[in-house]
């Protein structure tokens, strides 16, 4: 044998091995993971990174992904409580938390979440009237995902949440809930127009009343200024009177003097008016001698 030809036939054979090498390097990308099984039984889950397969003994049974997942369910039919039939289609949210019980727990897991899901969905539904049914997504929503969740713990699945994304009652039941709902807001429209109504009156009626109360200060205003204008007037007469009476104190008038002047005051008090006066003696007797003095006083003119 040629010495060239043993070195081909090495040569090929490191080829061989060489490409049996590069072709069991994996490399496991992020948010996957890899089940491995080993002459046919689980050996290990490779996560991310790089890993080396052990040619024709190892194989790679399932690429998972760990990121998180929705499946849109079709419509399902369901009865309520009170015999109404709706189709209701789910969006169920999940991820895989552990990949060797994703795959062997449960032969195609999808299919067995959407036919769980429908049956907890007719569960629940089924103990609840329509009107409840469309007023408790919420309920529901907890309710179905409770279930699953704890369901598909066995199978490395963790539920995260449950939607009801459509209830599609029946034709005519869908009907007569436009016409309540119809109906429901012209009972609203006259209700808001008939409070409008009572509001208007009861701000017309403020402000009549604040009106009368304002004309009714305005009114006591000048009243209390009359009086006041009046009760000044008087203390300025009194005053002016004091100050008189003080004068003639500090003057010292004579009798004769005050007689005059409580004659001149009689005279005032008559003001040609009164029909008969009581005049006291002393005065009389100053009044003749006043008309004495006058006459004497036109003789000598």
């Amino acid at each position: 044998m040629q010495p060239w030809i043993g070195v081909i036939v090495i040569g090929l054979i490191l080829l061989v091995i060489l490409i049996l090498i590069i072709r069991n390097i994996k490399i496991v990308p992020q948010a996957h993971a890899y089940v491995i099984e080993r002459l046919g039984t689980y050996h290990a889950t490779w996560q991310t990174g790089l890993h080396l397969k052990v040619p024709f003994i190892d194989r790679i049974s399932k690429k998972v992904s760990l990121k998180e997942q929705v499946v849109d369910f079709p419509p399902q039919p369901v009865i309520t409580r009170d015999n109404v039939t709706m189709q209701i289609d789910t969006v169920v949210y999940f991820e895989i938390t552990d990949p060797k019980l994703y795959t062997y727990g449960v032969e195609r897991p999808l299919s067995a979440i959407e036919n769980l899901t429908a049956t907890t969905l007719r569960n629940i539904i089924g103990d609840l009237e329509l009107d409840n049914t469309l007023t408790s997504r919420d309920t529901i929503n907890d309710k179905i995902r409770i279930i699953l969740d704890e369901a598909t713990d066995a199978w490395g699945i963790r539920v995260i949440r449950v939607e009801l994304k459509n209830i599609l009652p029946p034709r005519e039941i869908q009907d007569a809930m436009e016409k309540q709902m119809k109906a429901e807001r012209e009972r609203r429209a006259r209700i808001l127009d008939a409070e409008g109504e009572k509001r208007s009156q009861i701000l017309v009626a403020e402000g009549l009343k604040e009106s009368a109360i304002l004309k009714a200060d305005a009114v006591k205003e000048q009243k209390i200024r009359e009086a006041q204008g009046e009760a000044e007037a008087i203390l300025t007469v009194q005053k002016a009177n004091a100050d008189a009476l003080r004068m003639l104190n500090e003057a010292a008038p004579s009798d004769q003097i005050i007689r005059l002047k409580s004659l001149e005051a009689f005279a005032k008090a008559a003001d040609g008016k009164a029909t008969k006066i009581i005049i006291p003696s002393d005065i009389q007797n100053l009044a003749g001698n006043v008309t004495a003095v006058k006459e004497l006083w036109k003789d000598e003119t």
